[in-house]
């Protein structure tokens, strides 16, 4: 564990000065897209346009025969592609796994000055980052990158969530978390086959009422308590919290459901695996309209954020402050991506 007089400190001569805040952009959306499908990949520079976060997956979904494949398409999509304000990250194989390494020297060779954030999967422990850590400063100096590349850690087993607090302020490199649900079912022995969602036999009974058989069943959500934890350590630290994969595409309403479950407890954005959950991404992770006004009454009636103020018959104090800034600040950022909202929202 580096000292904290050392935490800011570059891990090798030569590469840059590690980040002390994330940058401000909107992320309502992390889009993956295969880059070992040649017709997907000239499809980059229009989705780019569309999206928050571009991701290259090179590691699951992914078969392999195609990891190098995978690897040399993303770079090439990388360097051909003007991504404008759109965030280009990677999605790089596990770290026990034999193509990590090349993904790790082969990317940051070539683009590690287009590349903002490395997505490592099946983090466990603060160690693991550790070892990213000290390898992307490494080629980072080697290559010249003058910007630090973050990490983004996938929550995917019990022992990362067990770990995720001291995973979280392992290393100013962090991003944040994304949870991992398919994996993180095998990891803790969950009896479902379900990627993401909820299950229907995972609910609450009513109480029995006398003179009737019929009981109320109320399904409930598998992943409310690991998003909740994943939530608590990333605020904690300074870091964004994602909602990972929705797999039954083509159940448009049940991702819209689980993105708003996950928008609620505070999270930043979700994967999206297909062009309708862009769409659903964009409308759940983007402010109500109605509340964003509502908020910026709130903020221009209490401009230093103190005393009390009725606004619309409800009373406003302190507290009601600090949740309209985090939804007209949020709006703003929304708003940079999207005209419409923008109109909308009156900025």
């Amino acid at each position: 564990m580096k000292l904290p007089n050392n935490f800011y400190k570059p891990l090798a001569i030569g590469a840059p000065e590690p980040v002390r805040e994330l940058p401000v952009r909107p992320e309502r959306m992390i889009h993956f897209f295969p880059p070992h499908i040649e017709k997907i990949r000239a499809r980059v520079p229009d989705m780019a346009k569309q999206v928050d976060i571009l991701l290259g997956n090179l590691e699951d979904a992914i078969p392999a025969e195609a990891k190098e494949a995978a690897r040399a398409g993303f770079i090439e999509v990388a360097s051909a592609t003007d991504f404008g304000d759109t965030a280009l990250w990677t999605r790089v194989n596990a770290l026990n796994s034999p193509w990590f390494l090349d993904d790790m020297t082969e990317i940051i060779a070539a683009v590690g000055h287009k590349l903002d954030v490395v997505m490592i999967p099946k983090v466990e422990g603060p160690w693991d980052i550790h070892f990213v850590d000290q390898y992307l400063a490494l080629l980072e100096a080697r290559h010249e990158v003058t910007k630090p590349i973050l990490i983004h850690a996938i929550l995917e087993t019990a022992q990362g969530v067990k770990n995720v607090a001291d995973i979280a302020a392992a290393s100013p490199r962090m991003h944040g978390f994304s949870l991992g649900p398919a994996d993180l079912a095998a990891s803790r022995g969950m009896k479902t086959t379900r990627v993401g969602g909820g299950h229907p036999f995972y609910g609450v009974l009513a109480d029995p009422v006398e003179g009737t058989e019929d009981r109320a069943f109320s399904q409930q959500d598998l992943w409310h308590y690991t998003v909740a934890r994943m939530v608590d350590a990333c605020v904690s630290s300074g870091l964004r919290a994602f909602y990972g994969p929705f797999g039954d595409i083509k159940d448009e309403a049940a991702c819209e459901a689980q993105f708003r479950n996950a928008f609620l407890l505070g999270c930043t954005g979700a994967w999206s695996l297909a062009p309708a959950q862009i769409d659903i991404a964009k409308r759940v992770f983007s402010p109500d309209v109605k509340e964003v006004l509502f908020a910026k009454k709130i903020l221009e009636a209490m401009p230093d954020g103190t005393g009390v103020a009725m606004i619309d018959g409800k009373m406003q104090d302190d507290a009601t402050w600090k949740q309209a800034k985090v939804i007209v600040d949020l709006a703003r950022l929304v708003a940079q991506k999207d005209p419409d909202l923008a109109a909308q929202y009156e900025f």
